[in-house]
């Protein structure tokens, strides 16, 4: 399997890798990456990999069925060989965004405390549906409460946890149609605030900035009815 290293530092935009793999598709696997793969509404993060004499754009990078990632290649060009030492560099204003949307995102699920049935995450939009019967009744309310948590500039941290923990904690998982992977016997938690200031915990495997401060100033847009009990509520940052 690749080695994911934006779990350990969302941070980090240039990484040296090995090429181990071709996907019949044409995709590139290396040894370790700073591409997050797309998945769970977050896309797959644009860049490129450069080596001596060559440089190749990265449009996305997708998960394999065998748990690797696979950076697609913009242009159907000759891909580099397997065993070729390279330098990945992100795309970083895009992720950047998605970082701040997709912890906005985690925000809104406490400022509208039910189920969530889907989401979407862009570069400085995003949108989560809720099994919510009835629209909120008071929008500026919510939009308050979101940006007082940001105002709180509150630590954005994560954890692994074995599968066990969450078996036992079921009320951790939010998201009533995409359950976190399991099968390599820990979860991630990301958790926003700490001690007596938490206001989120949940299983995640996506990107966050560091602190709550970063996401700037959140605006909820549209809540539109999405089926009888079904309310999808978008958000955008100033």
């Amino acid at each position: 399997m690749t080695r994911l290293l934006y779990n350990d530092d969302a941070y980090l935009r240039d990484a040296p890798a090995e090429i181990v793999a071709h996907t019949p598709e044409g995709g590139i696997v290396l040894d370790r990456v700073i591409f997050y793969a797309k998945g769970g509404g977050q896309p797959g993060d644009s860049g490129r990999l450069d080596w001596r004499g060559g440089s190749i754009k990265i449009a996305t990078a997708l998960k394999t069925e065998d748990g690797a990632v696979a950076l697609v290649p913009a242009e159907p060009l000759p891909l580099p060989p397997v065993g070729l030492r390279v330098e990945q560099h992100l795309d970083w204003e895009r992720r950047h965004r998605h970082m701040r949307v997709h912890t906005a995102l985690h925000l809104l699920s406490v400022v509208i405390p039910l189920p969530v049935t889907g989401g979407w995450i862009a570069a400085g939009t995003g949108r989560l549906d809720f099994a919510m019967p009835e629209p909120p009744t008071d929008k500026d309310a919510l939009e308050r409460a979101l940006n007082e948590m940001v105002d709180a500039d509150l630590v954005v941290s994560s954890d692994w946890v074995d599968d066990e923990v969450l078996d036992a904690n079921p009320g951790l998982v939010k998201t009533m149609t995409v359950q976190p992977p399991r099968g390599q016997g820990r979860v991630r938690l990301v958790r926003i605030g700490s001690g007596r200031d938490q206001v989120d915990l949940q299983p995640c495997g996506g990107t966050h900035v560091a602190r709550t401060g970063e996401i700037g100033r959140i605006r909820i847009g549209k809540i539109e009815n999405k089926g009888k009990m079904n309310r999808r509520v978008s958000i955008a940052l100033e």
